[in-house]
């Protein structure tokens, strides 16, 4: 069935308005690449300096977990990183792991009471997730959480390229 709460679009996250934007973080809050580097620039230090106390209160942040910052200078009011995990062998925890981060991201939107959330392709880029797989386990955990929490209106997944762009979509309209 389909949730017309969830959309899909292709395009930059940092320049995506919504309440929320969730971050692919690395455990340490302290930027990277990809997408986390991008929303740290972005940003500006504000992100940063709201990491460093995260770290400081409970040193980083586990996989599968999620925390919240200000978003800074961008459009959102906050951002969620959240870490996911590194493809290894494909083991049913990795698959539980990537639906915890994106569950768990969620769980932290609902308390902030933030309406309008937007996700990257978590785990897809150097974390080496296959992007189909990640693609399922993603689009199940945001449309089973929406079946029971309906303070979220609106969720839209935001894929950097082309090949998520036309996973997403195509999945989205199979259902």
């Amino acid at each position: 069935m389909t949730d017309a709460r969830i959309t899909v679009k292709q395009g930059d996250i940092t320049k995506t308005e919504v309440d929320a934007i969730v971050n692919a973080a690395n455990s340490s809050l302290l930027g990277g690449g990809g997408v986390d580097g991008a929303i740290h620039r972005a940003g500006g230090p504000a992100i940063l300096e709201e990491c460093y106390r995260i770290r400081e209160r409970q040193g980083g942040c586990k996989t599968g977990e999620a925390v919240i910052t200000t978003a800074g200078k961008l459009p959102a009011k906050y951002v969620i990183h959240t870490v996911g995990p590194v493809w290894n062998k494909g083991s049913e925890e990795e698959k539980t792991l990537l639906k915890n981060a994106y569950i768990n991201s969620l769980k932290l939107a609902m308390e902030n009471e933030v309406a309008t959330v937007a996700f990257p392709n978590i785990s897809t880029g150097i974390y080496r997730f296959p992007k189909k797989v990640a693609a399922e386990i993603a689009i199940d955990a945001v449309k089973a959480f929406l079946r029971k929490n309906r303070s979220i209106k609106q969720v839209v997944f935001v894929c950097f390229d082309q090949e998520n762009y036309e996973l997403y979509t195509s999945m989205m309209a199979e259902e």
